[in-house]
């Protein structure tokens, strides 16, 4: 049996059983037949110490006419069994009834197990692979597959299939990030969604909790939950909820939830916008990374129905964003899911990119999103990531933190953290991500984010050019300069009030005039006698929501226009979070003399090597 060091080497053992099916699988192809294997394997290789309990007790309860399938259930310590005679070993050792066989090892699984399978298409995989002659030689490969979960536990068995799925996905142009997302990230959102619930983190305390994704994908925000949450407390428990749209990453799910020891039936296969599979459930926690700047046109009849027809009391009510973009779609989507407050609340962590932090403007669908989970105070937290994160993307994301139990300080109030430089370089890029954040910076952040305070980023620079950083906590006096070098401070984390976000819109009308001047009134009904607006005059202007619009008017636009008005009936209320400029620093240019005296020394430097080279 061969074992491997590490995941990417695992990961690339197994995609060379693309080499015997080059020629007779196109590359696109490589995948519908690596990935259930993988699961295959991985199935036969984790229910393999128990086999012979398990045959026991099928024997034993079936002699008496009971059903035996939740003794071999215990005896497997698992929510799935195989009651096949065969072994995949014992497959591959009867070539002539090799397909046969295989076919009747596939069907004595657990239905949960062979539902997987039949959204892998396996049949058809096999019965093409047996016309090529290839069926043997691809089961011998796999069998020499170590994957028993002593070998390869679940932690790292999901990052060989999301690896196995990426390259499937260069193989096919398909976008990898679509099904899913850095490890790196998921603790990231995993710590912050658990950082301020001390207690089901103590050891000892057996609390029962619910967690749900609905973009699931291969599973990996709920898997990296369920480790976090037992690393730190072995007596809590995670159920697990979670709907996906791609049928092989949704098998994968649900083949790793087997393993898990997860009730599968609680992780559907489906559009979670037009069919809320899970639509009477509400939960504890969730995690999404949902695609962003994809149009959601194809569920957009199912969508606009439920926000005509059920308004608040369905998922869309506050409004829909542009068609261009669904990503705010399940962020309302998880608003709705949350338990509420009563039953002791929720939160949540959702990756989103910069457009719905300001696109929009007042009394859009993206701006009416943004004012009610700020007036209904459920945003908890953004934090910015660095860019480069992502298998699909190199563009500024940000992850929203949300909750309906926000504790005492931080009532009213959103903070905001810039961990946008936290990141190391990675040794080799994959796809767009070259960046990874490390656990010192997933560590930072999150203490950030428990502290709820006002903080700083002090950039220390030597003489000799080389940096040091350290965060000032408010409170705290800066580091000093070293001698010739200096400190230069940045926001790092700031902490706003809700209302902050929030601005009302003024339209600003000025009369119309005639050719010799005259003010234009109206003639009939609530215009007459009221200077009639001329729209070619027409502006609007953005006012704080916490000022006077009259205040404002009067100090702002009278001293320029002092025939104008504002029209009443068209204030409109919109929010939006310029995250960029609440941490711009503005640097001033060097002194003059200083530049002056830098490009002397370049042009003395320049015109030596020129004269090296005539000479």
């Amino acid at each position: 049996m061969s074992t491997t060091p590490n995941t990417a080497s695992l990961s690339s053992m197994i995609w060379q059983v693309a080499d015997l099916l080059r020629g007779d699988f196109k590359p696109a192809e490589y995948g519908r037949v690596i990935l259930p294997f993988t699961v295959l394997r991985r199935l036969d290789a984790v229910l393999a110490p128990t086999r012979d309990k398990v045959l026991k007790e099928k024997e034993k309860w079936e002699r008496k006419g009971i059903d035996p399938m939740p003794f071999m259930e215990k005896a497997a310590g698992l929510r799935f069994v195989n009651t096949s005679d065969f072994t995949l070993k014992g497959v591959l050792d009867d070539p002539d009834n090799l397909a046969e066989n295989l076919s009747a090892y596939i069907n004595a699984f657990s239905p949960a197990a062979r539902d997987i399978f039949d959204h892998f298409r396996f049949t058809e995989q096999t019965d093409r692979l047996a016309k090529a002659n290839l069926l043997y030689l691809v089961l011998e490969k796999f069998i020499s597959f170590d994957l028993s979960d002593k070998a390869v536990d679940n932690h790292r068995m999901g990052q060989v299939f999301e690896e196995l799925i990426r390259k499937f996905s260069e193989a096919s142009n398909e976008t990898a990030g679509e099904h899913f997302t850095p490890r790196e990230v998921i603790k990231l959102m995993v710590n912050l969604i658990f950082a301020e619930d001390d207690s089901l983190l103590t050891p000892g305390n057996a609390a029962v909790r619910t967690i749900y994704d609905p973009t699931a994908g291969t599973g990996g925000m709920l898997s990296v939950a369920e480790e976090f949450l037992l690393d730190h407390n072995p007596d809590a428990r995670l159920t697990m909820f979670g709907q996906e749209l791609n049928p092989e990453s949704y098998a994968i799910c649900k083949a790793d939830m087997l393993i898990r020891n997860q009730d599968v039936s609680n992780i559907r296969l489906g559009n979670t916008l037009s069919d809320d599979e899970l639509a009477d459930h509400k939960f504890d926690y969730m995690l999404s990374n949902p695609p962003f700047g994809v149009e959601w046109k194809k569920v957009e009849k199912a969508v606009r129905a439920e926000h005509e027809k059920q308004g608040y009391d369905g998922r869309f009510g506050p409004g829909l964003p542009r068609i261009s973009d669904g990503s705010m779609l399940f962020l309302l989507h998880l608003v709705h899911k949350m338990r509420l407050t009563k039953d002791g609340g929720a939160r949540f962590g959702i990756v989103l990119n910069g457009s719905p932090l300001f696109t929009g403007a007042a009394g859009s669908g993206e701006s009416e999103i943004r004012r009610f989970v700020l007036e209904e105070d459920l945003v908890e937290a953004i934090i910015a990531l660095p860019t480069d994160m992502f298998f699909n993307t190199g563009i500024a994301t940000y992850v929203w933190v949300l909750t309906n139990r926000k504790p005492q300080n931080r009532k009213g109030k959103v903070q905001l953290i810039d961990a946008s430089s936290f990141w190391r370089k990675m040794r080799k890029s994959l796809g767009s991500k070259r960046k990874e954040m490390g656990e010192d910076d997933i560590t930072l952040v999150t203490r950030l984010f428990r502290d709820a305070q006002e903080a700083q980023l002090a950039t220390i620079t030597a003489t000799d050019g080389t940096q040091t950083r350290a965060v000032v906590m408010q409170g705290e006096a800066p580091p000093e300069a070293p001698e010739g070098g200096k400190v230069r401070l940045a926001p790092l984390s700031r902490i706003f009030n809700n209302e902050d976000f929030g601005y009302q819109t003024i339209t600003v009308e000025r009369p119309q005039r005639d050719g010799d001047g005259k003010i234009v009134l109206g003639q009939r009904g609530k215009a007459k006698g009221k200077p009639m607006p001329d729209s070619s005059l027409r502006d609007t202007e953005n006012v704080p929501l916490n000022e006077d619009i009259h205040a404002y008017f009067k100090r702002e636009v009278l001293p320029h226009a002092p025939d104008a008005w504002i029209d009443e009936d068209k204030i409109k209320i919109g929010y939006e979070i310029p995250f960029n400029r609440y941490f711009y620093v503005f640097e001033p240019p060097r002194p003059l003399a200083e530049i002056d005296a830098d490009l002397k020394e370049v042009t003395t430097k320049i015109m030596a090597m020129l004269g090296e080279l005539s000479a």
